[in-house]
């Protein structure tokens, strides 16, 4: 997958768009930050899972999915490759970012 595709796989996304805050670009659902482009050294995302959806997909995908360091480890941000991963798991991870920040009453209306 290449960042591009990435962020049209992401912003396709309901009520999704693209922001921006101080260190960098961001794409948020509602004005919420759930993933970041992947504009990274490498290709790399940021994507907002929870502890134990991190630890799940680190497992599963060690060679695509890695846990930040510094003060976003304890909060579930994620590393994400691109290049190596294909547009089904992109989608089903961008999906869980999504679900974690989106309002209750949007994530009723798109259920898993």
């Amino acid at each position: 997958m290449t960042p591009d595709s990435f962020l049209a796989v992401a912003l396709a996304l309901p009520e999704t768009s693209l922001g921006h805050h101080q260190s960098g670009a961001d794409i948020r659902v509602v004005g919420k930050i759930f993933a970041s482009p992947a504009d990274r050294p490498g290709g790399t995302a940021v994507i907002k899972l929870t502890l134990d959806q991190r630890e799940l997909l680190c497992a599963a995908e060690p060679t695509v999915f890695h846990p930040v360091e510094g003060m976003g480890a304890s909060r579930g941000w994620t590393r994400m490759v691109v290049a190596n991963t294909d547009e089904a798991t992109a989608l089903s991870a961008l999906w869980m970012a999504w679900r974690n920040v989106a309002p209750p009453r949007l994530a009723r209306a798109h259920p898993t």
